[in-house]
């Protein structure tokens, strides 16, 4: 909106008396949205910091977060949230702490420093418990420190028809926990979490394709739950021609939460040791090492590496690669167009390539990182911003 405009409206609302105001109401003509000026993403390959793959634990019948008897072990599960594990921590492990305390035990393991990890132990040693975190690498070499960085509660976190009758209600219950939870981190130090507006672009009919890599073969049917957060979650909006820069047909806007994955780690970490809590480096390789451990109860928060570690063959690895540009403090919007998702975070800005569809990557083990891939998410991105 000019500021010719926003002048005119607060004359004609009476505001340079104390008379009382007529109701003015907006027309068809006046924009009832203020659009904002957004700084361009650089978007040469010559840019490209790193590239980074991320296996996503897929199980078609959902997390497993439930007790198991390994020797004279009780292990608490909780892994295979497919690529929603950031998203559900909080909810998932307040699961995972009930079961671990059941029966009074005050002394647990958890196995595993990533999201579900730390997240899991802060909650038991908040509930009264000692706990120790034993794990072969820290936060920012686990594949957590790979994700996106975006709410996604239900990405590929089952397939439709293989769950229970009671795991929608279980999952809602646990991305409503968790979002709640995630709030508390919103505006400290570092925005650890942070809300940005995400611009969802599209082309006429026709005009270009979803980029990326193919997808797999087949066809899952993973579950979509979106509909029973209703009115949880900030909505987007239509956009007309006028409200936004971009040369699309078709444009809307919308607050989406998103993770500074790093600096939220780190806070949990500190958090987590200062309260009396500790990390301990160890690496298992089979379930009958955790006879070793003094605690009697152990939460197994090992992501995609329970398929080896556990033998759990429903674990199906999803890739997921991710392009790093160096950060652009200027830029603090997000975009999706043409399957391509942006986000921009503190510790770099994010691109990744989903394709057309969530078969994209399913089923592929292989985490060499592809700069073709890359490349061809810039230069479509690059069309946004062709004029800047």
């Amino acid at each position: 909106m000019h500021r010719r405009m926003v002048l005119a409206g607060l004359a004609s609302a009476g505001l340079t008396s104390c008379a009382s105001a007529p109701v003015v109401t907006p027309t068809a003509t006046r924009p009832v949205f203020q659009p904002k000026a957004l700084a361009p993403l650089l978007t040469d390959p010559g840019r490209l910091s790193r590239i980074t793959v991320c296996l996503r634990p897929f199980r078609a019948q959902g997390p497993r977060i439930e007790t198991e008897t390994v020797g004279d072990k009780r292990v608490v599960h909780n892994y295979g949230h497919g690529g929603s594990g950031w998203s559900l921590a909080w909810g998932s492990a307040a699961v995972a702490r009930e079961l671990a305390l059941e029966g009074g035990q005050r002394q647990v393991a958890v196995i595993g420093c990533g999201a579900l990890g730390l997240t899991s132990a802060l909650q038991t040693l908040r509930a009264g418990a000692q706990v120790t975190i034993y794990a072969a690498e820290r936060t920012p070499y686990t594949r957590s420190a790979r994700a996106t960085g975006v709410w996604s509660p239900d990405s590929r976190i089952a397939a439709a028809a293989a769950v229970s009758a009671d795991f929608p209600a279980r999952w809602e219950a646990m991305a409503r926990r968790s979002w709640v939870d995630h709030h508390a981190f919103v505006g400290l130090d570092g925005d650890p979490v942070r809300f940005i507006d995400q611009y969802n672009l599209e082309d006429a009919p026709g005009a270009g394709g979803a980029v990326g890599p193919a997808p797999t073969p087949g066809r899952v049917g993973f579950a979509r739950y979106g509909d029973r957060l209703a009115g949880l979650t900030p909505r987007s909006r239509e956009l007309r021609p006028d409200e936004h820069p971009f040369r699309v047909p078709t444009a809307s806007v919308g607050p989406i939460m998103t993770f500074n994955v790093a600096e939220y780690a780190r806070q949990l970490t500190e958090a987590f040791l200062m309260e009396g809590g500790r990390i301990v480096q160890r690496t298992f390789y089979h379930p009958s090492e955790l006879a070793d451990l003094a605690e009697p109860v152990v939460v197994n928060c090992t992501g995609y590496g329970a398929r080896a570690l556990f033998r759990d063959e429903s674990i199906i690895p999803v890739r997921g690669q991710i392009a790093w540009l160096p950060p652009q403090p200027e830029v603090t919007y997000g975009l999706f167009y043409r399957g391509i998702g942006m986000v921009p975070r503190a510790d770099g800005i994010v691109i990744q390539a989903n394709g057309r569809n969530q078969m994209v990557g399913y089923g592929v083990a292989d985490e060499t990182p592809d700069r073709a891939e890359a490349e061809q998410a810039l230069a479509a991105l690059g069309t946004l911003f062709a004029n800047a």
